[in-house]
């Protein structure tokens, strides 16, 4: 054989034994426990003969034979190995029925926390720990949390999530999954008449506010449109006031001339005329006004001319 061919077939050998064989190794070095690989939050429980005989929380690679000795290579043949994820979880339990003081039906919407703080615990002193734990919490809400008064229910918060933690964390701790922090996120009335009645209140006392509002605006444009009235009638009065004395003082000081008084006057008098649109009638100067109104009256002017004198006559 050449040595392409010793090439390729070390190449489809080292390729078989990374591909295969060192998995088959890996696989073969877990089940007889020569190893673990421990990740965060985790923990791994050993049992044998239905005994606890250790339990590994470190994170990392772990040779059981260290831990458990010969039992290490049998644990997996007679035996258990529990794989316990110890990461925080959450829940929500929403509308928990609890009664106010005033008995008002309410619903309590409880979030909390848990973990596993005993994984042995966590296997063996309860089948259904996280169960357990939710009935709790709603059984600890409802017992706690019910004749409340209905403002303690609405506004404090903080002192109704301490109330139910402080009952129910003894008793998880008993099962190894302790209660982390819990919080009421919702508080909310169950009955729906109820309901209307409260939004019918609601909307009736914004109507109120919203009608109380408009007419405080109201009064306070009215306030402000009469400030601005009385203000301007006394500057008018004021001014009204001046003019009189501001137009005798002109007069005064026109008055002191005679010329100027009275050719003031005679316009003043003429303008006034003009104005007013009656008929003005022309006198000639150094004639009487009685004599000329006879004789541009026909009637009167035929009685007071002679008739013509007649021709035969001695006259």
């Amino acid at each position: 054989m050449n040595d392409l061919s010793l090439l390729g077939i070390g190449f489809l050998v080292g390729l078989f034994g990374a591909s295969i064989g060192v998995p088959m190794i890996l696989g073969f070095a877990q089940l007889f426990g020569l190893y673990v690989t421990i990740r965060e939050r985790e923990c791994l429980v050993f049992v044998l003969f239905g005994k606890v005989i250790g339990s590994i929380e470190e994170p990392g690679l772990h040779f059981p034979v260290t831990l458990l000795g010969w039992r290490a290579f049998i644990v997996r043949f007679f035996g258990k190995v529990h794989r316990v994820d110890m990461r925080l979880d959450q829940s929500y339990l929403r509308s928990q029925a609890v009664n106010s003081e005033e008995g008002a039906p309410m619903g309590i919407g409880v979030w909390y926390e848990m973990y596993v703080s005993d994984p042995v615990a966590f296997l063996f002193r309860n089948t259904d720990p996280r169960g357990s734990l939710g009935a709790n919490v709603s059984n600890a809400a409802v017992r706690c949390l019910s004749n409340l008064p209905l403002e303690a229910m609405m506004v404090d918060r903080h002192r109704m999530s301490m109330t139910v933690r402080n009952d129910v964390s003894p008793k998880s701790q008993e099962w190894g999954y302790r209660l982390g922090s819990v919080y009421i996120r919702k508080v909310h009335f169950r009955d729906v008449g109820m309901i209307r009645q409260i939004e019918e209140k609601v909307v009736n006392r914004l109507r109120q506010v919203t009608s109380a509002i408009r007419q405080d605006g109201a009064n306070q444009v009215n306030v402000i449109t009469s400030t601005a009235e009385r203000q301007a009638a006394v500057a008018f009065a004021q001014a009204r006031a001046l003019r009189p004395r501001i137009v005798g003082e002109a007069l005064r000081e026109i008055g002191r001339d005679p010329e100027i008084g009275n050719a003031l006057f005679q316009m003043l008098e003429t303008q006034g005329l003009l104005d007013s649109g009656a008929d003005i009638i022309m006198v000639p100067a150094n004639r009487t006004l009685q004599s000329d109104l006879l004789a541009a009256d026909p009637l009167k002017a035929r009685a007071v001319v002679p008739p013509p004198p007649v021709p035969g006559s001695g006259s």
